[in-house]
């Protein structure tokens, strides 16, 4: 909000657009993952800002993130803050979960529980560096990852993100993930006061015992593993069955329990993320076709119409260039 507001955009029609309200911020109520994903693609189109989640992960205090902050930055070394952090994350966000995978090198994982992850790109890349700036203030150093990789799609100009990142960036991967060196475990933390860290611990132990829950709903648990298999033709059945460990006729039964088939969600997931291609001009058919999973350019302009009335280019309002 403060960053529209110094741009001179009225934040309160977006707030509404998302189901947010500024009293809603105001008296800091937690608000949903879904919401804040709405209200930042709305503040991005607005603001003419396509790295809005970059642009807002540089600028705040982290200390800001609260009682999570204090737990990761009191602790003795980045191994155990980030600990913290994997424990602790849904004090903060009850939809986000990071995982730590410590083998030859130091992978830290995002994932959504209970959010279709296909609807986000701007919340989840300011997570990400978020993370990486509280590992480099925790230490007092300016570590850089060997790699990182997000699951959405990205077009044109990626300069800004590797320049913040000081890593290349694969986009359209399997995984949202920052890699490290495993030796940056061991590093110790500038704030290390073992006090406050008992304290802490306790406080977010006590938070996260009274919290309920979020479930991820099957049906979005089917969506978020469809997603990054769309690029590569692979969104079938049998292989998101095999992914979640079911057989194809399990899969086929629990979806059947929700009242929808693989069948509707594929087509509702390329729908939806065939909108927000469309939205990024550089983007040729065919490109958008093979980001869908299908064939042909003709495939996805026939689903185009389906879905919207319209061809591609008419959905646009301008000609679009073929590959």
């Amino acid at each position: 909000m403060a960053h529209l507001e110094r741009l001179g955009i009225n934040p309160a029609p977006l707030l509404s657009q998302s189901g947010l309200s500024e009293a809603d911020l105001a008296s800091h109520k937690r608000i949903s993952s879904m919401s804040q994903i709405e209200f930042l693609g709305r503040a991005s189109r607005a603001a003419k800002d396509n790295w809005i989640g970059l642009t807002l992960a540089q600028d705040f205090d982290l200390r800001e993130i609260g009682m999570l902050y204090y737990a990761a930055a009191s602790s003795p070394c980045l191994g155990d803050a980030l600990r913290r952090v994997e424990r602790y994350v849904r004090v903060a966000n009850e939809a986000l979960a990071i995982q730590i995978d410590k083998a030859s090198v130091c992978r830290l994982g995002l994932t959504y529980a209970g959010v279709p992850r296909h609807l986000d790109r701007h919340q989840i890349e300011c997570l990400a560096f978020v993370l990486l700036r509280l590992c480099r203030q925790v230490v007092g150093q300016k570590l850089v990852p060997l790699r990182a990789s997000f699951v959405h799609h990205r077009s044109g100009d990626v300069r800004a993100i590797r320049r913040q990142f000081g890593c290349d960036i694969e986009f359209g991967a399997c995984a949202d993930e920052i890699h490290f060196d495993a030796a940056i475990l061991e590093l110790p933390l500038v704030g290390d006061d073992p006090f406050l860290n008992e304290l802490m611990v306790k406080m977010c132990e006590n938070a996260i015992s009274v919290r309920t829950s979020n479930i991820s709903p099957f049906r979005t648990l089917v969506e978020n593993t469809i997603a990054p298999l769309l690029p590569h033709a692979e969104a079938r059945a049998k292989t998101v069955a095999r992914r979640l460990g079911l057989s194809e006729r399990t899969l086929a039964r629990r979806l059947a329990e929700e009242d929808i088939s693989f069948g509707e969600i594929l087509d509702e997931l390329r729908r939806d993320l065939a909108m927000r291609y469309l939205e990024e001009e550089n983007l040729q058919a065919s490109q958008i076709a093979w980001l869908l999973g299908f064939h042909q350019a003709s495939s996805f302009s026939h689903a185009c119409r389906r879905w919207t009335g319209k061809s591609p280019s008419e959905f646009r309002g301008r000609p679009l260039l073929s590959a």
